[in-house]
């Protein structure tokens, strides 16, 4: 290392950890990655078996523009380092017991057609929906997600009381979405995007109906070789500066010394000093467990408070047949709405009557699968924190395998499988040391959303901060990358809301 570069030590390798890796070690730092499990990418990282190629996590590339935006500040394209393809229909939509089945293409003349015809008026009312949409988005990304947020008068400024009262804050998207659509099927396609941010449309502010504008309004895409490729590229830049990954270097303490951070100690033992440490683990295994409790900003009391986003029943698949009656994206709805997210949010139990996903990246991308065989990656959004038995996710993944047998016309699926893993509650808990084994952190509640979200920084300890989704601006590969560059302005001492322009 060169006497004059700071050292910086990232815990974690999701997007926030390689994202601040890459920007860090352009601006100058020197820069080392430590990763618990044997490959990069957090819950993005991947695995291959017999011939298929999985994604273990996020599957969906939205926000382009965000991702655009980073690569650029990185002096990067990212066209030069992503094939990328606009989905085309985005996802498809089946209805339970209802032989519905709808095609979403990110085209608002087409879907509104789609949505005329279950609902009159309701074409009209989306081009308004979506409207408002893209202004809430234009005003939510553009004006309070690259901005960190310290104090209350940081957060009520005059622009936020000013621009705030068009984003919908104190309205639940259930509300706000029946005020333009009446009809449950309708309303259903438009509230989905919340299990994204770990929320049910009856607790999660209207705010978030920018959603709609990010994959109605802008389109759905996909990197060919999988959303593995998008932390591939990221770190190759982050190498090309002199960033150093290490994998299967788990992290057994944050060191201290007279309230500042000195560095890391590994599982191994080995001491490795740093000048500044960022911790892109889950904030409370690094809070709890990487920190002295001298150290330690919150107790257990504060976490046991704490409303985290679903677990999920996953599992992959490889098919030795093709289903042409899925797409690349795929939704089954529940029949009972309101029901599946209580017993997701307020029971907990496993869902009697799921909504899930279906990803069969196959359909777009030859390399993921052998020729004439599918690959699916199956999650079922169920209550973090549940004890599970053998028998009982046994009996689930059977649940699970008949309906899409029966609701998505895959007829002779389980008899097709030629490889599967399942993966669950658990095994977040293991595998990325998850807080109550939750599939994507910190819940985005009202209470959990901006200033009263965990903050970048330690009050603690000096030079410790975080990165990530359970910090701001909070949960999906966008954010994470927003959440770098929000770790980078503290650094650089840049206290403006805008998205940084250079390093």
């Amino acid at each position: 290392m060169e006497n004059n570069k700071k050292h910086a030590v990232i815990i974690g390798s999701g997007f926030g950890g390689v994202g601040l890796a890459a920007m860090l070690a352009k601006a100058g730092y020197s820069v080392d990655v430590y990763e618990k499990n044997e490959s990069l990418g957090g819950r993005a990282s991947v695995f291959d078996a017999e011939g298929f190629h999985f994604d273990m996590g996020p599957s969906w590339y939205l926000m382009p523009d965000v991702f655009e935006r980073f690569f650029s500040l990185l002096g990067e394209k990212v066209e030069d380092h992503l094939d990328l393809v606009k989905l085309s229909p985005s996802y498809r939509v089946f209805f339970k017991d209802k032989q519905r089945v709808v095609d979403l293409y990110s085209d608002i003349t087409r879907d509104a057609a789609t949505f005329e015809s279950m609902e009159p008026g309701a074409g009209k009312a989306l081009e308004e929906y979506l409207r408002q949409a893209k202004k809430k988005y234009e005003i939510g990304v553009g004006r309070f997600v690259y901005k960190n947020y310290d104090h209350f008068r940081d957060f009520l400024t005059r622009e936020f009381l000013f621009e705030g009262r068009r984003l919908s804050v104190f309205t639940s998207m259930h509300r706000y979405v029946g005020k333009f659509f009446k009809n449950p099927d309708v309303q259903k396609m438009l509230q989905h995007t919340l299990l994204f941010l770990g929320n049910s449309p009856y607790n999660a502010p209207a705010l978030y109906s920018m959603l709609s504008h990010v994959d109605l309004g802008q389109g759905v895409f996909y990197p060919l070789g999988g959303i593995g490729k998008v932390i591939e590229a990221i770190v190759h830049i982050g190498k090309k500066h002199g960033a150093r990954f290490h994998c299967s270097a788990a992290v057994e303490k944050i060191e201290t010394k007279n309230g500042k951070v000195c560095g890391i100690r590994l599982a191994s033992g080995e001491f490795v000093g740093a000048d500044i440490v960022i911790s892109n683990a889950d904030l409370f295994h690094t809070n709890m467990h990487l920190l002295s409790k001298g150290d330690r900003e919150h107790d257990d009391t504060y976490w046991e408070k704490k409303v985290m986003a679903p677990s999920a029943f996953l599992l992959y698949l490889g098919t030795n047949k093709k289903f042409p009656s899925v797409t690349h994206h795929n939704l089954v709805f529940s029949k009972d709405w309101k029901e599946n997210f209580k017993d997701i949010f307020d029971v907990p139990v496993l869902p009697r009557d799921p909504s899930f996903y279906v990803c069969a990246p196959s359909v777009t991308d030859s390399r993921v699968a052998p020729e004439g065989k599918e690959n699916l990656f199956v999650l079922v959004p169920i209550a973090s924190g549940l004890t599970l038995s053998k028998e009982e996710l046994d009996a689930y993944e059977q649940k699970i395998l008949s309906t899409m047998e029966t609701e998505m016309g895959m007829e002779g699926l389980c008899s097709s499988i030629t490889y599967r893993r399942r993966f669950a509650v658990d095994d977040f808990a293991e595998r990325y040391h998850s807080y109550r084994g939750s599939g994507l952190g910190l819940s985005h509640t009202i209470m959990q959303t901006a200033i009263f979200r965990p903050n970048t920084y330690s009050k603690r300890v000096k030079d410790l901060y975080f990165v990530g989704g359970d910090t701001n601006p909070g949960i999906g590969m966008p954010m994470c990358l927003v959440s770098a560059q929000l770790v980078y302005k503290r650094l650089i001492g840049d206290k403006t809301d805008h998205p940084l322009t250079s390093l």
